[in-house]
């Protein structure tokens, strides 16, 4: 259920907080009121609302006062103010004092209700413009790691924090999240940024040359080992080292990699000498090392060793506010790089993508954009434009069942926002038939589009 709207009535009129409170309460809201100015600064301790409409004239501190001393201590909340004395003056003192608005008494119940559905809607843009500044903010900060949603400014917040610190990071997530993006972001934030960062998959090295890639060897070490080469340790020296795929490293190299992690020294294969180095370890992996250290796969004292500092990367589906922001830069990206003329994508190809389950997560979403720009059209991207997979969506039952999701929780949101979708494609918009159709109350499925932000 979406979270009902707070609002705090303020009026030394008994009659007129029944009426406003029967009223909003009625229309959805979460009701609360005061009858002096005192009383309401109390209620706003405790509980801020969202919304506070008060008198102007009150015994005690006026509805000014009171709007100017909420605007400075919370200026997140939106204040209409009311009163009878209606004049072109008072209703600039209101605007003055930070009031948005102002309603001259006797008021018709509408125009309270439009009144809030105003400031509602010009709370919603400020906080677009918030994020929009943030995300900005973010862009110039990681340039290639984008993202308004709380997840990922989760994520740039414990970058920032842990960047200059030699501490190794473990970084966690479903493949095609961006985790060597959150390395970079992280070796760019330290005061490493102008030595090497070198990236190694240890699930693309043959077990039996890891060791000689990671260390080195001494000429003469094996076989084929005509000259002394120097690991990639030594490579990264005085920099970062971002071991991806770290679940697939054996166990006699998950011992000797414990071993620089603690002593700071590599000893080259065939050598008998250890040289100093000094390198900040990043690893990830795909893999739940808990269940891999339960079962026996991989060293306890390593995975401690490695998850001094944790960073779990979330999965596209998980924050589907980002995808048009990704959408976005990734057409103004394979325009630069590619020479096409993209200038952007049609609200229906956008809303197809927002809805998409993104099993791939954002390397997907980055593979299918470069797809289309290159195939579209026209000069902007539409349905058409996308791959059939994408423009006809799996059965949400399946989509589920595909993503391995276990959450009851997370399954029935899915499951019920595409019976909703169905609903009302089936009733070409009819809200009233569709809520038939789901046997639920219209309100409730009012509340229920609301919250999954369909139209």
């Amino acid at each position: 259920m979406p979270i009902l709207r707070k609002v705090l009535v303020v009026d030394d009129e008994e009659n007129i907080r029944l009426v406003l409170q029967t009223l909003l309460a009625k229309k959805g809201y979460a009701v609360t009121s005061a009858q002096t100015a005192e009383e309401a600064l109390e209620l706003i301790e405790q509980n801020a609302p969202d919304f506070l409409l008060a008198d102007v004239r009150m015994p005690g501190m006026s509805g000014i006062d009171l709007c100017r001393e909420v605007r400075s201590r919370l200026p997140q909340v939106t204040v209409i103010m009311m009163s009878a004395y209606g004049s072109v003056e008072l209703a600039l003192e209101a605007v003055r004092s930070g009031a948005y608005d102002y309603i001259a008494k006797p008021f018709k119940q509408d125009e309270v209700l439009f009144a809030l559905a105003k400031a509602e809607e010009h709370e919603s843009l400020l906080r677009e413009n918030r994020a929009l500044r943030a995300a900005a903010q973010t862009a110039e900060t990681f340039p290639e790691l984008l993202g308004k949603s709380l997840a990922m400014q989760q994520v740039f917040r414990l970058i920032a924090k842990v960047a200059e610190y030699r501490t190794t990071v473990l970084i966690q997530g479903e493949s095609g999240t961006g985790k060597e993006l959150v390395a970079r972001a992280l070796h760019q934030k330290s005061p490493r940024k102008d030595k090497p960062f070198v990236a190694v998959n240890c699930g693309a090295i043959p077990a039996a040359l890891m060791e000689s890639e990671l260390f080195g060897h001494k000429r003469g070490a094996f076989t084929d080992a005509h000259a002394d080469k120097q690991g990639i340790f030594n490579e990264a020296d005085g920099g970062t080292l971002f071991l991806d795929e770290i679940g697939e490293l054996p166990a006699a190299l998950q011992v000797k990699l414990l071993r620089v992690l603690q002593e700071s020294v590599v000893r080259p294969v065939g050598g008998t000498k250890d040289t100093t180095i000094d390198v900040r370890v990043i690893a990830a992996t795909v893999r739940d090392l808990h269940k891999e250290v339960a079962e026996g796969r991989f060293r306890e004292d390593l995975f401690y060793r490695l998850n001094v500092l944790q960073i779990v990367v979330p999965p596209l589906r998980d924050r589907l506010e980002d995808v048009p922001l990704l959408i976005d830069h990734f057409i103004a990206r394979d325009n630069a790089r590619l020479g096409t003329q993209v200038r952007g994508i049609d609200p229906r190809a956008r809303k197809v993508l927002v809805g998409h389950g993104w099993p791939g997560n954002v390397r997907e979403l980055e593979n299918l954009i470069e797809r289309a720009v290159v195939l579209a059209e026209g000069d902007v991207l539409a349905v058409e434009d996308l791959p059939e997979r994408v423009q006809k969506p799996e059965d949400a039952v399946a989509l589920v069942l595909a993503r391995g999701e276990l959450s009851i929780k997370k399954a029935s949101r899915v499951i019920e926002e595409s019976l909703i979708r169905q609903a009302l494609a089936k009733t070409r918009g009819n809200r009233t038939a569709a809520a038939k159709l789901l046997e639920i109350s219209h309100r409730a499925l009012l509340y229920k589009i609301k919250d999954y932000g369909l139209s």
